[in-house]
């Protein structure tokens, strides 16, 4: 049976990308913060969240969390 993400997610989300990660490290700004989570050995997301909210989840380098993506597009590229 395929692993379903939803199986671990503490909430229930709409979204259907929800990728397990590892908070790799946390930059806070005046405002927003860049939080850079990674999902497997040299896989990354970065992500770009109030600083207010970084604070509320708790985020910090080791911490487990969830990059969860909802998007009305995707864009494909090539060389």
């Amino acid at each position: 049976m395929p692993h379903h993400p939803f199986a671990e997610t503490p909430v229930k989300l709409s979204a259907r990308n929800v990728l397990p990660a590892t908070v790799k490290s946390v930059k806070p700004g005046a405002v927003d913060s860049e939080v850079i989570v990674e999902l497997a050995p040299g896989i990354e997301v970065v992500a770009i969240i109030t600083k207010q909210s970084a604070e509320k989840l708790g985020l910090r380098s080791g911490a487990k969390a969830y990059a969860i993506i909802k998007a009305s597009n995707v864009m494909i590229g090539v060389d």
